[in-house]
């Protein structure tokens, strides 16, 4: 059985991209950290594809720009993800979609039909779900971000991120609730 030779780290091909340009070094990066970016800002913009894909492409252009700055305190994928977050941030405020933080009195989503009847998908549900909670359990739930660190890139209270962690799993629960006609004609 033959051992696989260690991955080369993300530094060493960040320092190969930045010293000789490396197309290969940026080809790994990319390849590396891409579907996970992607699915983030994905869930970020609500699931608008084309805009996602836009993200992504910013996200790299803006990261190989500030490489050299890079200090390395932090994972190379957290510091793209970062990146990434401002950049739809501002994509979702050109388009008059970031509603961060949102107002107590924000009305639930409403839920759509779901094609089976019975549930919808998460992917589907966190699309539904108003921008500031949708953003606040993405970068808790699934990112691992800490409330402080989540007030700090987004410029809110910490409070207000644990309410809006707080609406934004009650909204979701509400959504992928079975969902029936039969509940609705008894209540």
């Amino acid at each position: 059985m033959r051992a696989e030779a260690p991955a080369v780290s993300d530094q060493s091909l960040a320092q190969a991209l930045l010293l000789r340009g490396d197309e290969d070094a940026f080809r790994e990066l990319y390849t590396r950290h891409t579907p996970r970016l992607f699915q983030f800002v994905l869930r970020i913009v609500g699931g608008a594809e084309h805009d996602a894909e836009d993200v992504v492409q910013e996200t790299w252009i803006r990261a190989t720009s500030a490489l050299a700055t890079f200090r390395w305190e932090a994972a190379f994928g957290t510091w793209l993800t970062g990146i990434g977050l401002n950049v739809a941030r501002s994509l979702l405020r050109r388009q008059g979609r970031w509603e961060l933080p949102m107002e107590a009195d924000t009305p639930e989503p409403s839920r759509p039909p779901a094609a089976d009847g019975d549930r919808i998908d998460i992917e589907r549900a966190l699309a539904l779900l108003p921008t500031g909670y949708r953003t606040v359990l993405v970068l808790y739930d699934v990112e691992g971000y800490t409330h402080d660190e989540i007030a700090e890139r987004l410029g809110i209270a910490p409070g207000t991120s644990k309410s809006q962690l707080s609406h934004a799993r009650r909204a979701l629960r509400r959504l992928l609730e079975p969902h029936t006609q039969e509940a609705h004609e008894h209540a």
